[in-house]
């Protein structure tokens, strides 16, 4: 399995669990312990959960956790008027925070390749026009945040 790979099942785990944390109410250090123990690179009911990068999981969730005040302004700012982030569908939530903290945090990580990332995430859980509005959102804000989003585009 390639690092590509296993970053790619770290950001899909890191969307469930910040969605279970969103949810539930669970803490940060449970959801971890949790997800790495009894989720990732597991087979649960039949399912087989991808390996993943347990490192760059663990910075995703607790990042988004640390910065969630610099990253739900950015997201209510790019999402059109009228639709403030408490008004998004918790998954979609997730997905896009995960998104927001790779492209403000994550200068190692070219922001074509975050938005790519995220925008499968999102197939995986919403419908074409939710993941649109996924891909719109992370776009707006990589061009906000990130010069390299510009010459990359």
């Amino acid at each position: 399995m390639t690092r590509a790979q296993k970053r790619s099942a770290a950001r899909l785990a890191a969307v469930q669990a910040l969605y279970q944390m969103d949810i539930t109410g669970t803490s940060v250090v449970e959801v971890l312990a949790e997800f790495e123990t009894h989720w990732i690179g597991k087979e649960i009911e039949g399912v087989e959960y991808t390996p993943a990068e347990e490192s760059f999981f663990r910075d995703i969730v607790g990042g988004v956790v640390r910065e969630q005040r610099s990253i739900d302004p950015k997201i209510d700012q790019a999402l059109s008027d009228g639709w403030p982030l408490k008004r998004i569908d918790a998954i979609m939530r997730a997905i896009m925070r995960a998104g927001v903290y790779e492209l403000s945090y994550r200068r190692d990580i070219p922001p074509k390749v975050t938005i790519s990332e995220y925008v499968d995430a999102a197939h995986a859980f919403l419908d074409r026009d939710e993941a649109g509005m996924v891909n719109a959102v992370l776009d707006k804000v990589a061009r906000a945040e990130r010069s390299d989003h510009l010459q990359a585009s």
